[in-house]
């Protein structure tokens, strides 16, 4: 048609393409090769995620009981309390550790965290003999509250049978569901009214009990009077002594 001309717009922008899928590629290679480096030079990447108020890291195995349990050098499996544990129980005077030799069995108590007059039990998450306890977190728990996946750490155990405790066990995915679970309950308890932590674990976004502004979420400030008798059911051990 007289007037009419095609453009191939292929012809007219492919330098700009060729531009863009350079910056693709060089990106691609770049982001290769910083990975390559962090993984030759030992770099210990971050694993660590949030569930909002909650620490859940990918690479730890979680009990339903709120215990963790994660494998290290020479067949000893480390051990401890979960971050949604040690934030609801709160404040604790003293943890009784089992000594070295002895022996745990999964879902059975593991430990005791001496709150006050309350002495609340934890189960064991795997089968195994106790190879070292960790007495200064035992003797000052706040090391627990400040890092308990790293030097809030209860116990070394040789494990018995870990691969068919793996089973009874949750991560990743598995773990995220099962935290947010407990974490509705807690929401529930408290009317809704229960705020998350930023993404980065930093700062805090309000929370309420009872109308007014709370620094910390434990289940003395969620429940009052009866608050060991919820924490014994979120870590299975009602009715153990």
């Amino acid at each position: 048609m007289e007037g009419y001309s095609f453009v191939d717009i292929y012809a007219t922008k492919g330098i700009e393409y060729l531009i863009v899928i350079g910056f693709l590629a060089t990106f691609a290679l770049f982001s290769w090769y910083i990975a390559l480096r962090g993984e030759e030079s030992g770099e210990a990447r971050p694993t660590a995620e949030f569930f909002e108020w909650f620490r859940v890291p990918r690479e730890f195995l979680f009990h339903q009981g709120h215990g963790w349990a994660k494998a290290g050098n020479e067949d000893v499996v480390s051990v401890g309390l979960d971050d949604f544990a040690q934030k609801l129980i709160g404040k604790v005077d003293f943890i009784d550790l089992p000594s070295v030799g002895s022996r745990l069995s999964q879902g059975e108590k593991g430990w005791v965290l001496r709150a006050g007059a309350q002495a609340i039990p934890m189960l064991s998450p795997l089968d195994g003999e106790v190879v070292a306890v960790n007495e200064e977190a035992a003797r000052s728990p706040q090391i627990v509250h400040e890092d308990p996946y790293g030097k809030g750490w209860l116990l070394k155990v040789r494990p018995a049978r870990l691969a068919a405790n793996r089973t009874n066990l949750l991560t990743g995915r598995l773990a995220q569901r099962w935290t947010e679970e407990a974490l509705h309950g807690l929401r529930h308890a408290m009317g809704g009214n229960l705020g998350p932590l930023y993404q980065d674990g930093g700062t805090t976004l309000p929370v309420y009990l009872n109308g007014e502004a709370a620094t910390t979420v434990s289940a003395r400030a969620i429940y009052g009077e009866g608050w060991e008798t919820k924490v014994r059911e979120q870590f299975l051990t009602e009715g153990m002594g």
